[in-house]
């Protein structure tokens, strides 16, 4: 007898894994990640570690962006199994990436390669592969207005840095033929300013004054200023400038070269004053090209100086207040090569821009994206329209708006070198969470922004009038899902256009679960003659366990009915079979079996229509008899 209830036991654990491993599966597929978790480490708890469910709980996390438990799980899955999809090597080394472990992570990278035909191995950058030329090349699904700017010249003007509606830049546009810069026959170049404004004639999307000398006298001399960075509140302005003595006289090394130095203004009375040199600078090198970490805590240029790796480096040096600065840092390897570094710019993320002679590109100076300041080791060539095939630098970007600025002196231009600004095509997806029942906007509810590849992108929780709002890519697939303790999830897709600034509105529907006294879900199918819980009454019986763990005191009783067709015995038995089925389902998610009093099938003999035996009726009436009910008898917290 004992042995017999042992093999009925395991016979149900494994029938229960099973079951639980496809009701994850489509949670899975849903995006429901956190639930899917439960389920897969559920099933790996009763023994299940196969690839599929060690790989999955890895894809779980890393489409959260959890590298240190993707990493965990996919490490269990590549050592467990030599047969693995190459793909899992791939992610498992892109999470130890994302951790700093780049030595184990190129393992795996090597592992990947291979494994994988040529054209999908990565392997370090192949100046010979004519395919990588024409990928950058491309702007096939690339979406971003490029507009040569209206304030442009013949001469050079570039390097826009644009601050609290003002946009600052340097340009050899002066009108006198006195002093000319031997390199290229033109001006010196000198900083402008530009005030911008919406544009009202409908085309273009912003309008840019006639550019001014920038507003301070001490700032701009008969030789090279240009390259400004300004901090977050406005008042003090990094620029670059030749190397100039107190008379404002250019100063040349013993060789006769005048090498560029950095220096700081502050903002008195709404003009740039007290003009001063950083201490960092030297007449034997070139110290240039400011810019600023987001927290305004860092300073980032380029320079010329010892201790480098190439022609030019990026460099940092940290800014520690009473113009008093730290010692000179390298960026090192990671960004820097024998070639030319320079122009860096860093973003709001903590991205650094910079442009480049070396690595793949497209020719000469190419703009390039690189991760190294957030511990990261890629550079990434961000490729046409912003890179070209003669010079393209001094990039910056504002992510919030999507706008910025590039210099380039490709064809087609104005001038020598133009500022082009951009925008990148964006959209906003918007609306509202809303009970489904009463058309209520249910507050704190979370809301998912997932891509086509299952990532979620971002989450944000709604606050007291339900809405939601994500800027996002255009022609683009997203799916947003909407969730909510003792909701149904409510998952829905939106594609995005071509129009730039388009709002699309996608409003969230949640099914309460909990109608008066009763946790209420969709109908219960078992196939016919059986009570096994199939996967698709599985996933829906997850509700019940979801609500039951949100509520830790609630007790409920079980019902299960059928409609009046086949013997009223036989549908009896069928239904009290199916009602502790379902019970059983429940409590091997771990719910205390002291919470559900009873699990109670009762046949034909609760119908809620006139179709008793030998009432004819349609399939729709009696599906309605066809019922499970889940019925709250307390629940301790809702009745204090």
């Amino acid at each position: 007898m004992k042995t017999k209830l042992l093999f009925t036991i395991l016979a149900l654990s494994s029938t229960f894994i099973f079951a639980q491993k496809k009701v994850a599966d489509k949670f899975f597929k849903n995006y429901a990640y956190v639930k899917a978790i439960d389920l897969y480490q559920e099933a790996v708890k009763k023994g299940d570690s196969s690839a599929h469910v060690l790989t999955r709980l890895g894809d779980c996390y890393y489409n959260n962006s959890n590298s240190e438990k993707a990493a965990t799980w996919y490490a269990e899955a590549v050592k467990r199994y030599d047969d693995i999809d190459p793909i899992y090597y791939y992610k498992y080394a892109q999470s130890l990436r994302s951790l700093g472990k780049y030595e184990d992570a190129v393992i795996y990278l090597e592992k990947f390669n291979e494994v994988q035909e040529d054209e999908d191995r990565i392997d370090g950058t192949d100046f010979t592969n004519v395919a990588l030329y024409d990928k950058l090349k491309s702007t096939e699904g690339i979406y971003v207005d490029i507009i040569n700017l209206p304030i442009n010249t013949k001469n050079s003007d570039f390097g826009a840095f644009e601050h609290d509606g003002t946009l600052y830049f340097a340009s050899a546009s002066k009108k006198t033929k006195d002093e000319l810069y031997a390199w290229n026959d033109e001006p010196f170049l000198d900083i402008y300013q530009s005030d911008i404004s919406e544009a009202t004639d409908g085309e273009d999307a912003l309008n840019y004054t006639y550019p001014i000398y920038v507003e301070g006298e001490d700032i701009n001399t008969k030789y090279h200023e240009a390259s400004v960075a300004i901090t977050n509140d406005g008042k003090t302005m990094y620029f670059t400038r030749d190397n100039v003595n107190k008379n404002r006289k250019l100063k040349a090394d013993r060789e006769g070269t005048s090498h560029l130095k950095i220096y700081k203004a502050t903002l008195i009375d709404s003009t740039w004053q007290d003009i001063k040199e950083l201490d960092f600078n030297d007449k034997v090198f070139s110290t240039g090209h400011p810019a600023l970490s987001p927290d305004n805590q860092t300073l980032y240029f380029t320079s010329d100086r010892e201790g480098g790796y190439g022609q030019s480096d990026i460099w940092k040096v940290a800014i520690l207040g009473e113009d008093s600065y730290g010692f000179p840092i390298n960026l090192g390897a990671a960004v820097n090569t024998a070639g030319k570094e320079m122009f860096p710019f860093v973003d709001e993320d903590n991205n650094l821009y910079f442009s480049s002679d070396s690595y793949l590109n497209l020719g000469l100076l190419d703009i390039f994206k690189s991760d190294v300041l957030k511990g990261g080791t890629s550079v990434e060539n961000i490729g046409a329209p912003f890179n070209s095939g003669l010079d393209d630098f001094a990039y910056s970007v504002n992510n919030k708006t999507g706008r910025g600025y590039f210099s380039s002196n490709r064809l087609g231009g104005k001038g020598s070198d133009d500022i082009y600004a951009f925008e990148i095509c964006s959209q906003m997806i918007t609306g509202t969470v809303r009970d489904n029942r009463t058309a209520i906007p249910l507050a704190f509810a979370t809301v998912q922004l997932i891509d086509e590849t299952g990532k979620v992108m971002e989450e944000l929780m709604t606050g007291e009038d339900g809405t939601y709002t994500f800027k996002v890519s255009c022609n683009t697939t997203y799916n947003i899902l909407g969730s909510k303790a003792d909701y149904k999830d409510d998952l829905r897709e939106v594609n995005t256009s071509l129009v730039n600034g388009n709002e699309v509105v996608t409003d969230l529907n949640l099914i309460p679960l909990i109608i008066e006294d009763e946790i209420v879900l969709n109908p219960i199918f078992f196939d016919f003659d059986k009570w096994d819980v199939r996967t698709d009454a599985a996933y829906e019986l997850e509700n019940i366990v979801s609500v039951m763990r949100e509520h830790p005191n609630m007790k409920i009783k079980i019902e299960s009915h059928t409609d009046s067709r086949g013997p009223d015995n036989y549908n009896l038995t069928l239904s009290d079979k199916r009602a502790k089925s379902t019970r059983d389902y429940i409590l091997s998610r771990d719910i205390d079996p002291s919470r559900i009093e009873s699990a109670i099938g009762y046949g034909e003999t609760q119908l809620v229509n006139e179709c008793a035996n030998g009432v004819k009726c349609t399939k729709e009436q009696h599906q309605a008899n066809r019922r499970s009910k889940f019925i709250i008898l307390s629940d301790e917290e809702t009745e204090e």
